[in-house]
């Protein structure tokens, strides 16, 4: 089966470099489905859960947007933030997710409460991942 090459990188890091069969990546517009020989292009992404499936094996991790770039045998993904499941620190994960949930309750308007919206979706999102990386140890 064809494979292509997959770059996920932050500013701080390169977080995954593999070939890989397959991706899906949360896009402004919804999920984003990339196989071999995919059409070039560039989008932007939300906070979610990313996908890359190699071999039979899945891997989720999560990330707080940023862009897409799909050339014919390479993706490109950089993230303002990306995690692998395993690397996040559920406890951290749990202490943000309270405070955006209390910056929430306090009635703000502008950016304040968009910053607490966001911080709120890249806590949940975290979570998420790690939950599921921790439903499959138990497997």
């Amino acid at each position: 089966m064809p494979s292509f090459k997959i770059d996920i990188v932050t500013a701080e890091r390169i977080v995954y470099s593999e070939d890989v069969d397959e991706v899906v990546a949360p896009g402004v517009s919804g999920q984003l489905g990339i196989l071999p020989h995919h059409a070039p292009l560039m989008t932007t992404l939300e906070a979610g859960e990313l996908v890359v499936r190699k071999g039979g094996q899945e891997e989720i991790m999560a990330i707080s947007g940023g862009f897409l770039e799909v050339r014919p045998d390479h993706v490109i993904v950089l993230a303002d933030q990306a995690e692998r499941a395993e690397e996040i620190d559920i406890s951290r994960a749990d202490e943000a997710r309270k405070r955006a949930e209390d910056r929430l309750k306090v009635k703000q308007t502008g950016m304040d409460a968009l910053r607490a919206e966001a911080a709120l979706r890249r806590a949940l999102v975290r979570l998420s991942v790690a939950e599921k990386l921790r439903r499959r140890r138990k497997v």
